[in-house]
């Protein structure tokens, strides 16, 4: 099991798997939230993830719809303010920021999404995909 939590220690779960991708986000959504150049994120399924204590302390914030949905929706733990998971109710795939985690997920980041609104003071040095949002919808698309 891949553990993790918060900064204070009330929200604490473990993942069984984690599916990807891990991608770093360079969105200005996700650069305000993680307050930092990019968001690390690594998708998980639902199913193979556990919340072990501080479902209570989970907040979430839901930020006004930009283009279409589904909302940008960030999950966070009241005490310390930590990025916290917060499955869908419904199920399924979603992200968990790649910080929080104590241990290794067995997987590296694999691309950098949303290229065209990085910081100015960011160089991507790396030689991962640099992917912009029209390019993602490709790639997303069923």
């Amino acid at each position: 099991m891949i553990q993790g939590g918060c900064l204070c220690g009330e929200v604490r779960f473990e993942v069984s798997r984690f599916t990807g991708p891990f991608e770093l986000c360079h969105c200005p959504r996700c650069r305000k939230t993680s307050g930092s150049a990019f968001a690390a994120m690594v998708g998980v399924n639902t199913d193979e993830f556990r919340l072990l204590s501080g479902a209570d302390k989970i907040r979430t914030y839901e930020a006004p719809l930009l283009r279409h949905p589904p909302l940008y929706c960030v999950a966070f733990c009241s005490q310390c303010g930590s990025p916290v998971p917060n499955p869908p109710a419904e199920g399924g795939f979603f992200e968990i920021s790649a910080g929080i985690l104590d241990d290794d997920p067995g997987l590296c980041p694999d691309k950098h999404i949303f290229v065209e609104c990085k910081s100015e003071w960011f160089s991507i040095t790396d030689a991962l995909p640099q992917i912009t949002l029209r390019e993602l919808i490709e790639l997303r698309r069923p």
